[in-house]
């Protein structure tokens, strides 16, 4: 049935046309809502001169048909269509209902079995009861599928320029950049659609207070912390991120690993060259630090944190048990103890073996000799030298790039020389964070008042060292009274330092 046809069904019913407006903007940069505002004053426009009733509005505002986004409120109209609800679609053009193939068949098929008429405000009715209507939906929704593909071309185009020009290519403020110009500029609050004055930012100099945190948190991770220790200090003092969110995990690690903080431009996750903003950490540390990250032996715990100095570092010493101990309450909530995970032989109180461990710890650290524990420096690193070959490597990785885009280089080469220098690139990385990461013992060793620094440390700090200094094995201790009078068996303690000769 004809549009024409329908509507004058529907009129000899005793009744006005029910009709419904789609509107959508893919992109609202202002939060507005302006542009959809003006395609429904246009279609509302239209429903008046055809005397149609408008008894519902759809509006999907800043949202791309062409990005594959759920549209929300375009479904529920398919959905209501489905329960006849309307029988005249109206929208300002063809393109704001659909740029998928896809979705325009499914909307054709709609159309047929509920009897429904699309009309628009630029390119008039389309009849997709029709081979014809039908034919032009198609054409119409292939042009706006072209255009969408080119103007994406076009902007990706313009963001790689950016990237290997060293700018900021917009997005959400980074952590540590977007100092404030002392300007303002107008922009529409989402919330509550009011026009605000927010300050103008400077997307290429540092804001002295997050740089210094972003470089705290660097020489934590190289001194041994953990993320988790990190967003725990983090929430203690209030630091939240840029869109005012409590620091996660997840936060914490993409901030880290973040290589705009040593100053590296990077195009959909490659390398491409130096930036013009302003570096907060030292390009070394950085390459430490996403070794450290992204070390695939690197043990990660997404349960709870542990409690205890020990918990999954002491071995079990029972026999040839292979196996670590954690703590647990079968002792009773008074008396938490570390026993084997296999679950056999008797516990030991956590409590008295995680001091006898720190008083031993302690009293190693704080000899005359306890210099010779540290590990010795790096020979040889040229850093200096290093950074350089990771620029030539970068280098390369752009102008292959460059020559593949261009259509001078196959795929298969394209491909094989960029694994090549992704390999190279991840060696210099390697040797870089040789050249950053610190001992777990610096700070200890040395120390006027060891223990008091062994107290300063955070527990997976003070873990971290145990791992790097020594192996605790919990042997069968023995039974009743011991020498000194009491009942806990020091000498079942076993102590296999990794750093020197020689065993307690």
């Amino acid at each position: 049935m004809s549009p024409t046809l329908r509507s004058a069904v529907d009129v000899a019913a005793g009744g006005k046309t029910r009709a419904v407006i789609y509107v959508r903007i893919s992109q609202d940069r202002t939060g507005a809502g302006l542009g959809v505002d003006r395609q429904r004053e246009d279609c509302e426009a239209l429903a008046a001169r055809n005397g149609w009733d408008v008894v519902e509005v759809y509006v999907d505002n800043d949202v791309s048909a062409f990005s594959g986004k759920l549209r929300k409120d375009y479904r529920q109209m398919l959905a209501d269509l489905d329960e006849g609800k309307a029988t005249i679609v109206i929208a300002w053009h063809t393109d704001r209902l659909h740029r998928s193939p896809t979705e325009l068949e499914e909307y054709i098929n709609l159309s047929e079995r509920r009897g429904i008429s699309t009309h628009t405000v630029q390119a008039g009715t389309i009849d997709l009861s029709t081979p014809s209507g039908r034919m032009t939906a198609r054409i119409l929704g292939a042009v706006a599928r072209q255009e969408s593909e080119h103007k994406g071309e076009r902007v990706a185009r313009a963001r790689r320029q950016k990237a290997l020009a060293g700018e900021w290519m917009g997005g959400i403020r980074p952590y540590g950049w977007g100092l404030p110009t002392g300007e303002m500029r107008k922009k529409i609050d989402r919330k509550t659609g009011d026009e605000v004055e927010v300050p103008e930012l400077d997307m290429m100099k540092a804001v002295p207070e997050e740089a210094e945190a972003l470089r705290y948190w660097t020489d934590q991770i190289l001194s041994g912390a953990s993320i988790r220790s990190l967003v725990k200090w983090c929430a203690d003092k209030g630091i939240t991120t840029t869109r005012g969110n409590p620091v996660s995990h997840t936060d914490m690690r993409d901030m880290l690993l973040r290589p705009r903080n040593a100053g590296i431009a990077v195009y959909r996750g490659e390398e491409v060259g130096r930036g013009k903003w302003e570096a907060i950490v030292d390009e070394t540390k950085y390459r430490a630090v996403a070794a450290i990250l992204k070390d695939p032996a690197r043990t990660t715990t997404p349960g709870a944190a542990p409690k205890w100095l020990g918990s999954i570092l002491y071995r079990c010493g029972r026999g040839e048990c292979p196996h670590f101990v954690y703590v647990t309450q079968s002792g009773g909530r008074r008396f938490p103890s570390y026993r084997c995970q296999t679950g056999h032989g008797g516990g030991r109180r956590a409590e008295i073996v995680d001091q006898y461990v720190e008083d031993v710890l302690v009293e190693r650290l704080s000899r005359p000799d306890a210099n010779d524990l540290l590990l010795p420096a790096p020979d040889a690193v040229d850093v200096t030298g290093l950074q350089a070959e990771a620029g030539q490597i970068q280098q390369r990785m752009r102008d292959l790039g460059g020559l593949f885009g261009a259509g001078e280089l196959e795929l298969a080469a394209f491909t094989e020389g960029m694994e090549t220098a992704r390999a190279q690139l991840e060696g210099v990385t390697r040797q870089l964070a040789r050249a950053a990461t610190q001992d777990p013992l610096v700070g200890l060793v040395g120390a006027q008042d060891v223990r008091k620094a062994w107290k300063a440390l955070e527990l997976e700090q003070q873990r971290n060292v145990l791992r790097a200094l020594v192996t605790v094995t919990l042997k069968t201790p023995r039974q009743g009274r011991m020498p000194d009078g009491g009942y806990f068996d020091y000498d079942a303690v076993h102590f296999a330092w990794k750093r020197e000769r020689g065993s307690k």
